[in-house]
């Protein structure tokens, strides 16, 4: 015998006030857990060294220890590079941008050291040599070229890097005594005026090198506006 089909066929179906809260906490527990919230990427709004550093902290969670370590007193981080064959390390907020070597177009009569100017999203940035201007030696450049982006009054500049390490940590206990550092190549010549201090990590030393100091000098200001 065939059955009648119902009057509500078709039809939505009214949802009672306490189907609808038992609803919403079927949709609660099917949140991430904490574990699955941890690959969540990051806000893409943070400016990109805050999105390193909260993955750093993310992946670093779990490790005993290490959480710890992360906000000790007298720590150091910030972004590692090399020039000629001086490693050296800015902090963070000094960097605005590390990007790829872009087009430039070159200053006629402009200091030697000041390869020209770039179009940078439609701004134009002044791109020197940091090799030349620190020890008169033409950076030799290749492919995969980096440059920093620092900011300084009346514009950003980009200056160029030999090699990008990325990341650096550096503790207290690392930090060289401050006659090793004079007696150190990272404190030659015109470096000294930018390099404060010094670390030494896995058999190599780092100088702190201060973009800031570096963007306020008289000369590359004059140059790089």
């Amino acid at each position: 015998m065939s059955r009648r089909p119902s009057r509500n066929a078709g039809k939505p179906r009214a949802v009672s006030g306490q189907q609808q809260a038992e609803q919403a906490d079927v949709m609660v527990a099917d949140e991430p857990s904490p574990a699955v919230a941890m690959a969540i990427p990051a806000s893409p709004h943070l400016p990109p060294f805050e999105i390193l550093d909260d993955y750093e902290r993310r992946s670093l969670a779990h490790v005993v220890g290490l959480p710890e370590q992360l906000d000790a007193p007298g720590l150091w981080r910030g972004v590692g590079f090399r020039i000629g064959n001086k490693r050296l390390a800015a902090g963070f907020d000094e960097v605005v941008e590390i990007m790829p070597m872009p087009q430039v177009t070159p200053v006629p009569g402009a200091q030697p050291w000041l390869l020209g100017v770039a179009n940078i999203r439609g701004n134009l940035l002044p791109i020197v040599d940091l090799k030349q201007f620190l020890e008169g030696e033409r950076t030799v450049l290749h492919e995969g070229q980096r440059v920093l982006i620092v900011r300084q009054p009346g514009g950003d500049v980009a200056v160029t890097i030999d090699e990008l390490f990325g990341q650096r940590t550096f503790n207290q206990s690392q930090q060289q005594p401050d006659e090793a550092l004079a007696q150190s190549v990272l404190a030659a010549g015109r470096y000294a005026h930018f390099v404060d201090r010094a670390y030494a990590l896995a058999d190599h030393s780092w100088g702190i090198f201060s973009l800031e100091r570096l963007a306020r000098t008289p000369e590359f200001r004059q140059a790089a506006a």
